[in-house]
């Protein structure tokens, strides 16, 4: 089989054999497809899209490319259950949700991924903390999710390698808002993880690969649906994404904001209401909980008693992290050298928080190409939320760079991203729907 053959077909809208898609995805597994042929298939799909047929064996193909875990052996004593966002900026949801899972009674092994285009990556951020293994072995991986609970950790070589290269690719060439590809990126490493239930959080707005709600909501109903192909109990959240998610974006100021959430110290208020309604969700999937109030009252309790910073900072010391990193995360957490405020006149009425998450990659802190090194010090914090009034004494936000000029720069670009107003906007709901399989 000749692979031009298969991005042809795709090219004038055919739809793919059984044999196009593993031919495609052997050779993504095992590098014998270049680079270019792949980003030459990714953008047809992108063009044309997939049926459903098709996004299900890509699906299929890419979680059995490499090891598959089977967690019936370790006679776990909750269910196993995982949540994944479709990528938003500022989302470190993630850090504060595994942790509050396993201490209401999940399991929670989350493999997670990079940076994709404009957000940032639970794994860049996990790479923040001094020591921690993002991607140990397997035994390391069962026996910490085994032992405390929950483990956060990137895509090994042998998981899913197949998603883990077209990722990469994706992530540089433009073909990242495909709802086919998503879903099959998304599931293939959530069923090699040997999950029993999964919680979507779908999101939508200028700082979302899905814009609209309607393409948040053929983003969930695909994912629920292929997901239910694969015997995966799958719900999904669709929330906004029209501004940033919580008060920072940048990889170790986002493990600093979500340390003190779990010490109870400092909850933004979106990011709370996300965080909570996920975690709910997934103790209604676990069926731990059958009503989702009290499992949110459940998962507030965990944060309040400390019983989920303990088990955060477990998990970090099990991966090899530093064991008082809750207590002294400042003394851990790598700090850019410049830091600034940037200052304007009225407001928040709106954000482009695409123009946020690309101001990041600016500063040094995502990639424009794939295996680019990140600077983790850098980003924003202190994020004025729309509706806020910002002047000379209350800032837009705090610059974090590693020059003065990359500085200068960040600050034209944020001042730019957002618009400022003499009157307060309409407040939002954060969560919009919540979907069942």
């Amino acid at each position: 089989m000749l692979f031009t053959d298969v991005i042809r077909k795709k090219r004038d809208g055919g739809d793919l054999s059984d044999d196009d898609i593993q031919f495609f995805v052997d050779g993504l597994a095992d590098n014998s497809l270049p680079a270019e042929q792949v980003s030459s298939l990714a953008m047809a799909i992108f063009l044309n899209s997939m049926n459903f047929e098709e996004a299900g064996k890509l699906t299929l193909a890419m979680a059995a490319s490499g090891t598959v875990l089977d967690w019936s052996k370790e006679a776990l004593d909750g269910p196993v259950i995982d949540k994944h966002s479709t990528g938003g900026v500022g989302d470190k949801v993630s850090f504060m949700l595994a942790p509050i899972a396993a201490a209401c009674g999940c399991y929670v092994p989350m493999i997670s991924g990079r940076g994709l285009g404009h957000t940032g990556g639970t794994t860049d951020k996990a790479e923040c903390i001094p020591g921690y293994d993002a991607t140990p072995d397997f035994d390391r991986f069962r026996k910490t999710v085994k032992e405390v609970g929950c483990a956060i950790i990137g895509q090994t070589a042998d998981l899913a390698p197949a998603d883990r290269r077209f990722y990469s690719i994706r992530d540089v060439t433009g073909t990242v808002e495909s709802v086919p590809l998503i879903t099959a990126s998304i599931l293939s490493k959530k069923i090699a993880a040997g999950l029993q239930g999964l919680v979507m959080d779908v999101k939508f707005g200028s700082g979302a690969f899905m814009e609209t709600l309607e393409r948040a909501q053929e983003l969930a109903q695909s994912v629920i649906a292929t997901a239910a192909k694969a015997g995966l109990k799958t719900h999904a959240l669709i929330t906004d994404m029209n501004e940033v998610l919580g008060t920072t974006v940048g990889n170790a100021l986002e493990i600093e904001e979500s340390i003190l959430y779990l010490r109870n110290e400092r909850r933004d208020v979106r990011l709370d209401e996300v965080t909570l309604s996920l975690c709910a969700e997934m103790l209604v999937v676990g069926g731990i909980e059958r009503d989702r109030n009290k499992a949110r009252v459940r998962c507030e309790q965990a944060v309040t008693s400390g019983r989920a910073a303990v088990i955060f900072g477990r998990m970090v010391t099990a991966l090899g992290g530093p064991a008082d990193l809750v207590e002294n995360y400042e003394q851990h957490l790598v700090k850019a050298p410049v830091v600034r405020s940037v200052h304007a006149d009225g407001i928040v009425a709106r954000v482009n928080a695409r123009a946020v998450g690309n101001a990041l990659i600016e500063l040094g802190g995502g990639r424009r190409k794939v295996g680019e090194r990140l600077d983790l010090s850098v980003g924003f914090s202190d994020i004025a939320p729309i509706g806020t009034r910002v002047d000379s004494a209350t800032p837009l936000a705090m610059i974090h760079a590693a020059s003065e000029s990359d500085a200068m720069q960040a600050e034209k670009n944020l001042l730019a991203a957002y618009t400022l107003s003499e009157e307060a906007p309409a407040r939002r709901p954060v969560i919009c729907e919540i979907l069942a399989g």
